[in-house]
């Protein structure tokens, strides 16, 4: 029997035990996404014989004999179905990953349908936008003000990809022809079940001798270098502690060895007949006790000097003893204190597309890397100082990514896959499972952060000292940068005279830590914005009120950890006065709004209150994030811009048309953008630190411009015009009334053997701050623990916003995902070690119908560093949202908490036992 799929018919048999999503991608329908394997996220929707199924969960013998249709196949020729026309208006996506799964299920919908989207959409699950535009998308709403065509900085023009996102022809990274990897091998990884163990030896015979298995990797054939999985434009920024394949197990789900075969059933095949004879040894898992006299020394073996750990003996990856002033007086002379100990926990990034890699060797030798990464540069540099290569021998290239937030400023998967691409002279590929994702890539740092602080009658800060502790796991990628970060713009936003820091990055033998969408701010301001509003509360003050009088204002230092502030560092533009007012407004309106409407009595069992946070955060991380960018002239009169930043719904792509169209004088959709590959230009320190505006943003400004000198004083020679009398125009070049096409230009110029074409360089100094304010309105059930969310908006502080749309949503995302967070996302650990939450649906990230339709406004402020006023503002709207809602939930219930999640169960058990505590029962 055969498929008739997206009406094509299709004679192949699937596998025994096959899955429909493997078999429609190995049909070609690679708009069938995998998220999770496990019918818990949506992006496999297609339909069979009209109906939406998740296709990972659909044996593929089942379709046999009945109609298919997937994403591609919903458009007829050329016209696109009106959802999909729908999702392209209203920018229903921002990586794209999980749209063709929203397509498919909501093509289905009827008007009942659409009307409970909450109960409808609870299968599909989005990370990046927040719901928004999705819901928009959705019924067909799309605000007309946002669709500018001109796209110029400060329009709202659509991602260029977004025609290919809703049809299916994105292209993730593994989403490639077959016949461009012939011979194609997959590989699985054998992974440890001890926390901490020696391995004594492999028997890799049963599975060598099994059919399809091409070879075995152990520690035997991992190359000698150490180095940290991090990314950063300094290497030595990390410790040196990790290596390809280890005799040493740290971790619960550390590689063992991998498995190399024809097939991916084969592979893991492969891995269950490996013999493997551990060692075990003492486990430490918590940061305290590792920091305990004669705890498990998880690098112990180390050399602290050639690997750059601070003491490997204590467990200590890194410390910071740091004061200003004299914490003590100021406590001392305060009129009232606040000590508390605030701890966040592990939070896992969940983007919808996995690691995944895919290597080959090209027909001169050259390794090829083609990886869901957010650094394509620095993971070349790192695999050519593992493997000892020269630069030129290394290409990495990513396509468009699923999703990233710091999980993809790692490389988890390049490694292994250039092992055995070198190993075997033949492609290679990798794919995590969602429960590799979960239980063996990376996570948030957890912190405990012990905190006091005073302040007299007036509201003036006297004292303000942490003492920080941070969970970096098994290995030390990015713990020095996180605790550092974490420790500075936390304490550097409020002016005080007397301010204090302890702090330690700490190993223990748990899944390692790394970079997190705030590196190290959002836990930080946990605890921080807490504790100005208990003070707050102490003094009988309106905590926006004690904020302002303590904030930093435009020119004041900005003070943390030295007595100087960063050289580089300076307020290109000040714009948190204008936020706390807008947030504090908005509240106002808000609380009018139920007023008018008879809603602010829900009822004797719930309590209503409002809170609010701060946060600033640095535009480009210290120590230099340098990137390059080329523009160039085409014959047909449109420009390519050439950059090295990736694309994983942070928008650059859009952000670098708009930026080259502006200074061009010309139309975004004249500007084609290629990127996220080593070829393409000289370097790019990556996409994170959201540094895709402002570096990489920065050095495409600088190129365009110097074309349009390039092309003006071209069309002034050919037409005999003084170049001061010559305009680009649209279209071309005004030469004195005259109007030379751009085509005519780029024509003569390659007549003279003259390209068109320039370079912009950018190294991210000197530095600004961005500035976001959350504001929640909240009810409580004080007998349930039942959280519901009135109101919640957001007011940032990105200068001049490049694309208003398309950061609305950076925002609505940023606030969706720090909702989850704060609310009931953690990674669970076990007493040996492994992770408890290895599947999505025992790992809850937010649904449509967890997430509010937030506010959001922007602050009218033009910075004098970033480029065309521009500021960042991918990471820093989730700094606030987790202290903000404690803060609500602290004004309603008089109850403060201070661990995060705040799950219904722990506001329950917390509202009881103040009860208790009072003696009310």
């Amino acid at each position: 029997m055969a498929m008739d799929i997206n009406g094509t018919h299709h004679g192949n048999e699937p596998r025994p035990g096959q899955c429909l999503r493997t078999f429609l991608r190995e049909e070609g329908a690679l708009g069938v996404k995998k998220g999770c394997d496990g019918g818990d996220c949506g992006a496999c929707t297609v339909h069979v014989n009209g109906t939406p199924i998740h296709s990972c969960l659909y044996p593929a013998v089942r379709a046999q004999g009945k109609s298919i249709t997937t994403v591609e196949g919903l458009a007829d020729g050329g016209t696109l179905h009106p959802v999909q026309e729908q999702f392209l208006a209203a920018q229903g996506f921002q990586c794209g990953f999980c749209t063709a799964g929203m397509l498919m299920t909501a093509v289905t919908f009827d008007q009942k349908q659409k009307e409970n989207l909450p109960r409808n959409l609870k299968g599909n699950l989005c990370r990046c936008t927040g719901y928004r535009a999705i819901e928009d998308a959705v019924l067909g709403v799309s605000t007309e003000t946002e669709q500018s065509c001109g796209g110029h900085v400060g329009d709202s023009p659509g991602a260029p990809a977004g025609r290919a996102v809703v049809t299916g022809a994105a292209r993730y990274t593994l989403d490639v022809d077959p016949a461009d990897y012939p011979g194609l091998l997959h590989m699985k990884l054998l992974r440890s079940p001890h926390a901490h163990a020696k391995v004594l030896s492999i028997d890799t015979t049963a599975a060598l001798a099994l059919p399809g298995v091409r070879a075995v990797f152990t520690h035997h054939d991992s190359p000698a270098q150490l180095f940290s999985t991090a990314q950063h434009e300094l290497f030595t920024d990390d410790p040196d502690d990790t290596l390809v394949l280890d005799s040493i197990m740290r971790y619960v789900g550390q590689r063992v060895a991998a498995v190399v075969a024809d097939s991916v059933h084969e592979a893991e095949a492969g891995v269950r007949a490996l013999v493997v004879n551990y060692e075990e040894r003492n486990a430490v898992f918590d940061p305290q006790e590792a920091l305990r006299p004669g705890a498990a020394a998880v690098h112990g073996d180390k050399d602290a000097k050639a690997s750059r750990i601070g003491d490997p003996v204590r467990n200590i990856v890194a410390e910071l003893h740091t004061e200003l002033g004299d914490v003590a007086a100021g406590l001392a002379g305060a009129d009232v204190r606040h000590e508390e100990i605030y701890t966040t926990q592990r939070v896992q990034h969940t983007a919808l597309e996995t690691h995944a890699a895919i290597g080959t060797l090209d027909a001169g030798g050259r390794l090829n890397v083609r990886s869901s990464t957010q650094t394509p540069f620095l993971t070349r540099r790192a695999l050519c100082r593992v493997f000892g290569l020269p630069e030129e021998d290394v290409r990495v290239v990513a396509g468009r990514v699923g999703g990233g937030f710091g999980g993809k400023q790692e490389m988890l998967t390049e490694d292994i896959v250039a092992l055995a691409v070198l190993a075997l002279r033949r492609p290679v590929q990798l794919e995590y499972t969602r429960t590799e994702q979960l239980t063996a890539s990376t996570t948030r740092h957890p912190f405990t952060i012990k905190i006091a602080a005073g302040a007299r009658n007036d509201g003036t800060l006297t004292a303000l000292a942490v003492d920080v502790v941070t969970n970096t796991g098994a290995y030390g990628n990015h713990a020095p940068g996180v605790m550092f970060h974490g420790c500075g713009e936390s304490l550097a936003l409020y002016q005080c005279p007397n301010k204090k820091i302890d702090a330690r990055a700490v190993y223990t033998h748990t899944l390692p830590s790394g970079a997190f969408r705030g590196y190290g701010l959002s836990q930080m301001f946990f605890a921080v914005e807490s504790a100005m509003d208990e003070l707050a509360v102490a003094l009988g003050m309106d905590p926006l009120e004690f904020r302002r009088r303590n904030m930093v204002r435009d020119g004041t230092p900005m003070l943390s950890a030295s007595e100087e502030p960063q050289a580089d560092v300076h307020y290109g533009s000040y714009g948190l006065d204008e936020c706390v007012e807008l947030v504090a407004d908005a509240l106002a309106r808000g609380e009018q709004r139920y007023a008018e409407a008879g809603q602010n009595d829900l009822g004797p069992d719930w309590a209503v209150g409002t809170g609010t946070a701060l946060c600033m955060i640095d535009t480009v991380p210290p120590r230099g994030h340098f990137a390059h960018s080329a523009v160039e002239l085409l014959a047909d009169g449109s420009f390519e811009v050439r950059v090295g930043t990736a694309e994983f719904g942070n928008g650059t792509t859009t952000v670098h048309a708009q930026i080259a169209a502006t200074a061009l004088n010309s139309r975004a959709d004249l500007v084609s953008v290629r990127q996220s590959d080593t070829d393409l230009t000289e370097h790019d320190t990556g996409a994170f630190g959201s540094t895709g505006t402002v570096v990489a943003g920065k050095a495409t400004l600088l190129a365009a411009e110097e074309l349009a000198v390039q092309i003006t004083k071209a069309a002034a020679a050919m037409s005999g015009t003084a170049a001061a009398d010559c305009t680009l125009v649209p279209d071309g070049v005004d030469c004195g009334g005259t109007l030379l096409p751009l085509t005519r230009v780029f024509s003569l110029a390659a007549s003279n053997k003259q390209t068109l074409c320039a370079d912009g360089r950018w190294g991210g100094t000197p530095r600004s701050v961005a500035f976001n304010v959350q504001g929640f309105r909240v009810a409580v059930n004080t007998g349930t623990g039942e959280l519901r969310i009135l109101q919640s908006v957001q007011a940032a502080d990105a200068g001049v916003v490049v694309n208003p749309r398309q950061c609305r949503g950076q925002i609505e995302g940023g606030i969706a995902q720090a909702l989850g967070a704060a609310l009931y996302e953690e990674v669970l650990i076990r007493p040996d070690g492994s992770v408890a939450s290895d599947i999505l649906r025992q790992y809850h990230i937010p649904t449509f119908a967890d997430v509010p339709r937030s506010e959001v406004y922007f602050a009218r402020t033009h910075d004098t560093v970033g480029p065309l006023g521009a500021k960042s503002m991918s990471e820093s709207p989730f700094n606030p949202v987790a202290p903000a809602l404690a803060n609500a939930i602290r004004n309603a219930t008089g109850v403060r908490f201070t661990s995060l999640p705040l799950a219904r169960d722990v506001i329950y058990l917390g509202l009881k036992a103040a009860r208790e505590s009072q003696g009310v029962k």
